[in-house]
């Protein structure tokens, strides 16, 4: 018998494959079923679902009735209030997604460096986190900006010699203050505690590298810190722009007066509920038709921001090899 015939381990049937060494594919799916389950069930099948009900004509009902094809797109880009609904989801990402990630990557660039209490401050700032978005907007709307004399914002603008202001009406585009502050206040915290994970794994050795070439605080941020947390830095562009589509409870809590939505109270998930949800129609089928075309908007954002940021990593590893060249060529 040659040696090789004898040092071949046994053969293993498919049941003791798909089990795994001791067992730890069995133990691996009984702990990640329940949630697998749980996302087939309450997202992925909803969004198979909706749409397939966009080719159909679905009024106060689950159960499709007359194909439509695309009348229901048509008639949802045609509609003057979801064009306006999409303009104020820009001016919304505008405003909130760079406001956010600068306030984030402050405090996480203040926090990381931070020796004494250092607990106490990522604590304090990622409380709001958990904090309900209907609950903080009816604060925001009954105590802060509820545009009475006695209301907190109008008294410290008399104390400082100004006049009330109604904040939550559509006139003067106050309203957007409000907004942006009741979201900036809920998830600043969240976003800091990614970019401190990101700034704990830049080796210190970058740093010292810079400080011996004589780079400074500016030039250390903007050659060390930024380029090494582009990763990071992208994850969470892409999460804020993500959840600047899904803003809903700020404008439907903060921005209604008497049951009704004007224009600039109407981002696209506001209007899409009062359209399949809210209306006496209930078009489910134009519901979910809107939801395709937000799906669609979203996956357009992240291919181009992954072109971007995939352009930006291919320009630097032909800088650094240029360089490289160049160095050779010298020696």
């Amino acid at each position: 018998m040659s040696s090789s015939a004898v040092s071949r381990p046994p053969s293993r049937s498919l049941w003791q494959r798909v089990r795994g060494h001791q067992g730890r594919n069995l133990w691996f799916a009984l702990f990640t079923a329940p949630f697998l389950i749980g996302l087939l069930i309450f997202v992925y099948i909803p969004i198979i679902w909706s749409a397939y009900l966009s080719f159909f004509d679905a009024r106060a009902t689950l159960s499709p009735t007359t194909f439509v094809g695309f009348a229901n797109y048509q008639n949802l880009l045609s509609d003057a209030l979801f064009r306006s609904s999409m303009l104020v989801f820009i001016v919304f990402a505008i405003l909130i997604v760079p406001l956010t990630y600068i306030c984030s990557l402050a405090l996480a660039l203040a926090l990381n460096n931070v020796g004494k209490f250092r607990a106490f401050f990522r604590s304090s700032f990622f409380i709001p986190t958990a904090c309900s978005y209907v609950v903080a907007a009816m604060v925001w709307r009954l105590s802060f900006f509820n545009g009475v004399r006695f209301g907190l914002v109008n008294s410290l603008l008399r104390k400082v010699g100004g006049d009330n202001v109604d904040w939550l009406s559509g006139m003067g585009y106050w309203y957007w203050i409000a907004l942006v502050s009741l979201r900036l206040w809920l998830q600043i915290g969240y976003y800091m505690i990614l970019l401190i994970a990101g700034l704990n794994r830049i080796p210190i050795d970058t740093y010292e590298a810079a400080a011996i070439d004589g780079a400074g605080r500016w030039a250390t941020l903007r050659h060390v810190t930024l380029p090494q947390l582009r990763g990071v830095s992208a994850a969470v562009l892409m999460l804020l722009l993500i959840g600047a589509f899904q803003a809903f409870d700020e404008f439907y809590n903060l921005l209604s007066s008497s049951g009704t939505y004007p224009p600039y109270a109407r981002p696209p998930l506001v209007h899409l509920y009062l359209v399949s949800v809210g209306g006496a129609d209930q078009d489910l089928g134009m519901g979910g038709a809107g939801t395709v075309i937000l799906t669609a908007i979203i996956v357009l954002f992240g291919l181009a921001q992954n072109w971007v940021m995939t352009g930006q990593e291919r320009r630097e590893k032909k800088a650094i090899k240029r360089a490289g060249r160049k160095e050779i060529s010298h020696g």
